[in-house]
């Protein structure tokens, strides 16, 4: 059974601890169940969006100070049902990797099921705060009045926004751009999805708007989202570039040099996996059984930003020297 759940793996350099230990072989038993099912890894990932969006609303009414042990159940239950999306977050690529059932959407879909599920974990985050926030201000020493509570949520859906849209977006978009980048110098094309802005315009363009609209859409949306991946990596572009222009093509590439990468790619494999979902996941988990909504985007903007400036300074550095190697 081991050696059947490590082959849905996408690699053993990429996977993290507690995907492996739990998330994958809870979703390898989804998967098997979806599979037996014939239900396709697109649905699935779409299920794992419903139920990630769900467990917003118990998060809003998770203030145990204000609702008691009322407020505690909600939290559990927030925190069960996002547990569960993830599971099928896992078990969409698991079962697309064990039925060969691979698709351009299945690959859009899954990277924007996180996304989808903290747009609405952050609004949740917002609404308790407003519902909750006299409980804040006699814990902070704030004088609770109509004055304080306006400029209070102000503060606190700007911060929402200004932390989804700009720190974790950047954070987990780099994050995945670098396992695919390692991917592809562990496994080449075939175990990769490293996908750039300019294959995506040229699908968008070449796909028809006719029975195709939603698809079209998704990919608009990828295109951003793949251009915003190279614009934060001018050092491995160039790299990329010159590999090209050395080798004719990136499939040759010669072994010697993906190991070499692969061996300063590595490391930063942790910290990747750190930015993408469990450690935000527990992080917000706390946040909200500590009653303390802030402390979530405080800790995204503060350690989580860290780590993430230190993980690209660190790619950078390495393709920069990687492409004065291969120049010389």
């Amino acid at each position: 059974m081991k050696e059947q759940i490590q082959q849905t793996f996408k690699s053993g350099d990429t996977e993290e601890w507690l995907d492996v230990v739990w998330t994958r072989p809870i979703g390898y038993q989804w998967a098997r169940l979806f599979d037996a099912l014939n239900v396709h890894p697109n649905t699935v990932t779409v299920l794992s969006m419903i139920i990630g969006v769900a467990s917003a609303y118990f998060f809003c009414f998770g203030s145990w100070r204000m609702a008691g042990t009322e407020g505690l159940i909600m939290n559990i239950i927030g925190i069960l049902l996002l547990a569960w999306a993830n599971f099928y977050d896992s078990a969409d690529g698991q079962l697309a990797r064990m039925t060969g059932k691979k698709t351009q959407l299945g690959r859009i879909l899954d990277g924007a099921a996180g996304d989808v599920w903290f747009f609405f974990l952050y609004h949740a985050l917002f609404i308790r705060f407003y519902q909750y926030h006299d409980a804040e201000f006699q814990w902070l020493g704030i004088e609770n009045n109509e004055r304080n509570t306006l400029i209070a949520c102000i503060i606190f859906y700007i911060a929402i926004w200004v932390s989804g849209l700009f720190f974790h977006a950047r954070q987990c978009g780099l994050s995945d751009y670098y396992r695919q980048i390692h991917l592809f110098f562990l496994k080449g094309k075939a175990g990769s999805e490293l996908d750039s802005s300019e294959q995506q315009k040229r699908i968008y363009e070449e796909t028809p708007w006719k029975g195709n609209v939603i698809y079209k859409l998704f990919l608009r949306t990828y295109i951003n989202y793949t251009s915003s991946q190279e614009k934060q990596t001018p050092e491995f572009q160039r790299l990329w570039k010159t590999l090209k222009e050395r080798y004719g093509s990136v499939d040759k590439i010669p072994q010697e040099f993906r190991d070499q990468f692969r061996s300063l790619s590595l490391p930063m494999m942790k910290w990747a996996n750190i930015l993408t979902f469990n450690t935000r996941a527990i992080t917000f988990y706390i946040s909200c059984l500590l009653d303390l909504p802030w402390l979530y985007w405080v800790m995204e903007m503060t350690v989580f930003t860290a780590l993430y400036l230190y993980m690209r300074k660190t790619h950078e550095g390495f393709c920069k020297s990687l492409k004065l190697r291969v120049d010389s």
